[in-house]
């Protein structure tokens, strides 16, 4: 018997309900695989963003051990010092880590939180958060060359995904889609491996930029619009494309399919720092006339006792004495504080009034370890169909314009998990097909197993039951 390879395909932001539902039929190799194999919807990190999600899907670390709370956290205690979550940030070992040790070869493609590079037992293609292709972004260093005479200008992201310019959008990203699959399959006859892994952040970008042309719930749906098929043709497109790679993995290939998180319409914005300003826990010297980044006002930090941040989630930030520099809620008066907010922030209601179910987590409530310095609330503002706007100056507490620029969809916290090996095909009688209660932190002990390798005792995740 072969020795076992297996190969990742990451879909950055798949949404289950659209590859599962009346899409599937439309999918004939996500379909073939799905009957041939076992599927269901995986459990996101919280939060349910890129970064750390890929990070915790590799290591089976929460984000509170992880120490990385989104793509910006904050690097101390101090008010203006943010660091961006690259793979330097990662303390821990990540799967290829332990793969490489055990002698596998491995190759990595695209995977969030691998720029800048580092050794690995074969090679390794860096992220999206990579600045640009002028720089090292590869292991081994060459491999640039390599890369360029394969597939010309590689394209590392989409080079603006928050415009208005649609058709621009819609075009770099199957130009991206093209030139990563292109790479693969180069590498998939050229390179060694026993473990693959890539990820494709097409579904990501255009899910953000489309998904209101997709969804009749969404506010600015317009019925009829040229770019209601946009995602749907993508992910036609992305089928011809696991097509194309199911001709070329070798039979002894445990195939994954996973995204990191789903996807959801964008309600709109909760601009928690104009609200916190009108309840009269953050204080500035003077309110700018216009949407303004905080960074950019002066805060009376001698009155202030929370301020907030940005993103697809929100951020409460309490202004400790003896923490913060200018800190004033003394400890004893801290956990009253935040169970005062989170009451308070469960209440915001949508701009007519009505609820919009908001979630709030404290992190010592999520994460069994807390590294960095994590947020002291964690708020998912309408379930996550409502960002968090971090800006301040708005004419009220609710904004349908992104401070970020155009942006239809937030992230859901379940993603898909596709699991497909040659025995499945074979097996006559078969296990229940769909996964239950998987999570990101199980991938990573649930692969080693399937090399034969224990998984760390540190980890957090449990393997995955696939036989």
């Amino acid at each position: 018997m072969k020795a076992p390879k297996v190969f990742v395909l990451g879909l950055d932001c798949a949404e289950p309900t659209l590859i599962l539902g009346p899409w599937l039929d439309h999918l004939p190799h996500f379909k073939r695989i799905i009957q041939e194999g076992r599927h269901g919807q995986i459990r996101s990190c919280d939060p349910p963003i890129t970064v750390p999600a890929w990070s915790v899907m590799m290591s089976s670390h929460s984000p509170g051990t992880l120490g990385v709370y989104g793509f910006r956290n904050r690097t101390d205690h101090g008010y203006d010092k943010l660091s961006i979550a690259t793979s330097t940030s990662i303390k821990v070992k990540r799967l290829w880590d332990y793969l490489s040790e055990a002698g596998k070869k491995v190759v990595l493609i695209g995977v969030p939180q691998t720029y800048p590079p580092f050794p690995v037992n074969g090679c390794l293609v860096g992220d999206f958060l990579t600045p640009n292709t002028e720089c090292d972004y590869t292991y081994p260093r060459e491999l640039k060359q390599e890369i360029k005479e394969t597939v010309g200008d590689y394209m590392l992201d989409v080079r603006d995904f928050r415009t208005d310019n649609k058709d621009k959008i819609l075009a770099d990203i199957y130009e991206m889609t093209e030139k990563r699959f292109k790479l693969a399959f180069h590498f998939l006859k050229s390179k060694p491996w026993d473990y693959f892994m890539m990820v494709e952040m097409g579904t990501d970008r255009i899910h953000h930029a489309f998904w209101s042309y997709l969804d009749p719930k969404h506010r600015a749906y317009e019925p009829g619009h040229r770019f209601a098929q946009a995602i749907f043709e993508y992910y036609k497109f992305l089928d011809t494309k696991l097509g194309e790679l199911l001709e070329k993995l070798p039979p002894e290939t445990h195939l994954f399919i996973v995204s990191d998180h789903g996807a959801k319409r964008m309600d709109g914005g909760i601009c928690i720092n104009d609200w916190l300003i009108k309840e009269g826990y953050l204080h500035l010297k003077e309110k700018p006339s216009t949407p303004t980044p905080l960074s950019k006002v002066q805060i009376d930090w001698s009155k202030t006792r929370a301020w907030g941040d940005g993103g697809y989630y929100g951020r409460i930030l309490l202004n400790v004495r003896g923490r913060e520099p200018q800190g004033i809620v003394e400890i004893a008066e801290y956990e009253k504080l935040r169970d005062e907010l989170a009451e308070k922030i469960r209440t915001i209601p949508d701009e007519k009034g009505q609820p919009i179910t908001t979630q709030i987590h404290r992190p010592e409530d999520l994460y069994r370890t807390i590294n960095g310095v994590a947020p002291d609330l964690l708020v998912y503002f309408g379930g996550l169909h409502w960002r968090s706007i971090g800006t301040v100056g708005h004419d009220g507490i609710h904004t349908f314009e992104n401070d970020t620029g155009p942006d239809d969809a937030n992230h859901a916290e379940h993603g898909i998990l596709i699991y497909r090996t040659s025995n499945d095909i074979k097996r006559e009688v078969r296990l229940p097909l769909n996964f239950d209660g998987a999570r990101l932190i199980d991938m990573a002990p649930t692969i080693l197993r399937l090399f034969g390798l224990p998984p760390d005792k540190d980890m957090e995740g449990m393997p995955l039951r696939l036989e």
